[in-house]
C-alpha cells in the first residue's frame, strides 16, 4: 500500500531533489533556441556559392592561360631584342669595313697619282734625251758630253756612261709603267671594295630597321597581353570577392544550423538528466569523454601563415621568418618592376615565413628548400608539402600545396601572393615534406 505524503512533505521532497540536482551539476538549463535556417535557405546559398566557385575556376583558368601566353610573348620579345642586337653589331661591322675601304681607296688613288706624276716626268726627260740625240745624230745624247775628254780612253768611258744612263732611264720607265699599272689595279680594287662595303652597310642598316620594328611589335604585343591579363585578373578578383561573400553567407547559415543542433543536443541532454534525476538515478561525475586534439595542427599553422599573406606584393629577395621585407636588386626583370623598392615576398621567402611558424629555418633558395625534407612522389603530395618547378634540371620556383589541386605561391615580379591551381608544366616529379 503506497504511503501518502502530506502537501508540506511533498514540497520539502521536491526542494531536496532540486538541491541535489543542482549540487551534482548534472542538469544545466539550455539557453533559448538560436535561429534555425531552413534546408531550402541553406541549399540555395550553397548553390549560389557553387555557381560563383565555378565562375572563379573558369576565370582562374583564363588567368593561367593568359599568363602562359605572357611567358611566350616575353620569350618573343627577348628573341627579337637579341636579333636587334645582332643587326646592330652587323651594322657597326659594315660601317667599319666601309670606312676602311674608303681609306684604302683614297690611299690607292694617291699612290696611283704619284706614280703617274713620276712617269710623266720620266717621259719628259726621255723625250728631251731623244730629241737631243736626234739633233746630234747619235744615241748618246749630245756632243757636249765629249767636250773635255783628255784621252781616247776617257772619251770611250764617257760614251759608255751615256749609253748606260740611256738604258737606265728606259728601265726606270718600264718599272714606273708597271708600278702605275699595279697602283691602278689597286685603286680599282679599292673602289670595288668600297662599293661592296657600302652595299653591306645599306643591307645592315635595312636589317637593323627591320629588327627594331620587330622588337617594337613584340614589345607592344606583350604590353597588350599584360593589359588583357590584368583585365582577366580584375574580373577574377571581383568573382573571388563575390565567392567569399557567398561562402560567408553559406557559412553563416550553416553556423546557425550548427548552433541550433548544438542547442538541441544540449536540450536533449538536459531533458534526459532531469528524467534520470526525477527517477532517482545517480548523476554521474567525472570529466566526460576526452576529445583528442585534431591532427595536422602544424600543417594548418604553415598553411594559415602562408594564406595570411595573400595580396602581399612579390618582391625578389623579399621575406623572412617574421614577414615581408624589402626586395633587392637583380640587375634585370625584378629591377624593371621596382622590386628593390617593394616590401613583399619572393617564392622561397614565402616558404621561410610559412614554416617558421612551426620552428623550421629554411634557406632563402628554392633549390636548397627542395632538399630540406623527405621527398615523396608527386602523386602522393599532401597539404603542407612544397612543390617545385625546374628548367634544364635547375629548380627556380616553389609553392605550398593546399590540397584539392590548389597551391599558394608568390609567382613572379609584378604579381602578388595568391592561390592558384597546381601547374604541372615544368613541375619536378616529387614534393618535399617537412611535417
Amino acid at each position: 500500500m503506497p504511503v501518502r505524503l502530506s502537501a508540506g512533505l511533498r514540497v520539502v521532497t521536491v526542494s531536496l531533489v532540486l538541491v541535489a540536482s543542482l549540487g551534482a551539476g548534472t542538469a544545466v538549463a539550455a539557453p533559448p533556441p538560436p535561429p534555425n535556417p531552413s534546408d531550402d535557405q541553406i541549399s540555395g546559398s550553397r548553390a549560389k556559392a557553387n555557381a560563383q566557385a565555378t565562375q572563379v575556376g573558369r576565370l582562374t583558368n583564363q588567368v593561367a592561360r593568359a599568363e602562359s601566353q605572357l611567358v611566350q610573348l616575353q620569350s618573343d620579345v627577348e628573341l627579337k631584342m637579341e636579333e636587334a642586337n645582332k643587326a646592330l653589331v652587323d651594322l657597326q661591322t659594315a660601317q667599319d669595313e666601309a670606312r676602311q675601304a674608303k681609306t684604302d681607296a683614297v690611299a690607292a688613288k694617291a699612290a696611283a697619282d704619284s706614280a703617274a706624276r713620276t712617269i710623266t716626268d720620266a717621259r719628259k726627260d726621255l723625250d728631251e734625251f731623244a730629241a737631243g740625240s736626234y739633233k746630234q745624230g747619235s744615241t748618246i745624247g749630245s756632243m757636249s758630253a765629249y767636250i773635255g775628254a783628255k784621252s781616247p780612253q776617257d772619251l770611250l768611258a764617257r760614251a759608255q756612261l751615256l749609253n748606260a744612263v740611256s738604258d737606265s732611264q728606259l728601265d726606270a720607265l718600264d718599272t714606273l709603267e708597271v708600278a702605275r699599272t699595279d697602283k691602278a689595279n689597286k685603286d680599282s680594287a679599292a673602289r670595288a671594295a668600297l662599293a661592296l662595303a657600302n652595299e653591306k652597310e645599306d643591307l645592315a642598316q635595312a636589317a637593323k630597321v627591320a629588327a627594331d620594328a620587330a622588337t617594337a611589335a613584340a614589345q607592344q604585343a606583350r604590353r597588350d597581353g599584360v593589359a588583357a591579363t590584368k583585365r582577366v585578373q580584375a574580373r577574377k578578383a571581383s568573382a573571388e570577392s563575390q565567392l567569399i561573400a557567398a561562402q560567408s553567407a553559406v557559412s553563416g547559415l550553416e553556423n546557425q544550423r550548427r548552433r541550433y543542433n548544438d542547442w538541441l543536443a544540449a536540450k536533449r541532454r538536459e531533458d534526459a538528466a532531469n528524467a534520470q534525476q526525477a527517477a532517482g538515478g545517480g548523476g554521474g561525475g567525472g570529466g566526460g569523454t576526452q576529445v583528442a586534439p585534431p591532427s595536422g595542427g602544424s600543417v594548418r599553422t604553415v598553411i594559415n601563415r602562408a594564406l595570411s599573406q595573400l595580396g602581399v606584393p612579390y618582391a625578389w629577395g623579399g621575406g623572412n621568418a617574421y614577414g615581408p621585407t624589402r626586395g633587392i636588386h637583380d640587375g634585370g626583370v625584378a629591377d624593371l618592376h621596382g622590386d628593390y623598392d617593394k616590401v613583399g615576398f619572393d617564392c622561397s621567402g614565402l616558404m621561410i615565413y610559412a614554416f617558421a611558424g612551426v620552428g623550421y629555418q629554411l634557406p632563402h633558395y628554392s633549390g636548397y628548400q627542395a632538399q630540406a625534407g623527405r621527398q615523396v612522389p608527386l602523386s602522393r603530395k599532401a597539404p603542407g608539402d612544397m612543390l617545385f618547378w625546374a628548367t634544364g634540371g635547375r629548380i627556380h620556383h616553389v609553392a605550398l600545396y593546399l590540397g584539392n589541386e590548389q597551391m599558394v605561391e608568390a609567382p613572379y615580379s609584378g604579381s602578388h601572393v595568391r592561390v592558384a591551381p597546381v601547374r604541372y608544366s615544368g613541375i619536378v616529379p616529387y614534393a618535399t615534406r617537412l611535417l
